[in-house]
């Protein structure tokens, strides 16, 4: 019989101190590719597994520089391109009248990209995780607290990484199948 690949092993702690304390001690041994749940936000927690990055950042600006473009030259290409009216007298290109509407398309863009840059950086929509698959992660909505090794991890030994997820004291360690 062949066994699925393991996604990780799941360790389960019971205070918010514990898991902190776990997730600094596992980011310290060198292991990289770990994620931590919890019942609520811990603010320590994100530094202690160490994420450090924010990508929605760059990708809100580049929606943005976008929004600016396209509303700038849409604009343009209207005016002096495709339907030039001289209204007035005024010149074709009369960039004062274009502000308003690059201001707005600068916003949209960037709220755009921001809403579909976060949830795809989040990997969203995710009706399926192999966390899952452990029966005791229920509990992760209630009061418990959990720290996954990923397998692949370039440190990661099942049996090396069971012993070393043992000496944090955890409640329990899970395998986790993909």
């Amino acid at each position: 019989m062949k066994r699925d690949p393991i996604y990780g092993l799941l360790a389960e702690f019971d205070t918010p101190a514990d898991i902190v304390q776990a997730a600094e001690r596992t980011h310290e041994a060198g292991y990289r590719e770990i994620d931590a749940y919890s019942p609520f936000p811990i603010e320590e927690l994100a530094e202690a597994i160490g994420f450090h990055r924010n990508g929605v950042a760059p990708v809100v600006l580049v929606g943005g520089i976008l929004g600016c473009i396209t509303g700038y030259a849409m604009q343009w290409w209207i005016s002096t391109v495709s339907y030039p009216v001289n209204v007035g007298g005024r010149p074709l290109h009369s960039w004062p009248s274009f502000i308003i509407v690059t201001f707005e398309l600068t916003i949209l863009f960037s709220v755009l990209a921001a809403v579909f840059g976060m949830l795809a950086l989040n990997g969203l929509p995710m009706p399926y995780h192999p966390v899952f698959n452990v029966p005791r992660f229920e509990f992760v909505t209630k009061d418990k607290f959990f720290l996954i090794v990923f397998s692949s991890d370039p440190k990661y030994d099942a049996v090396k990484t069971r012993a070393f997820l043992e000496s944090l004291s955890p409640h329990s360690i899970s395998e986790v199948p993909s």
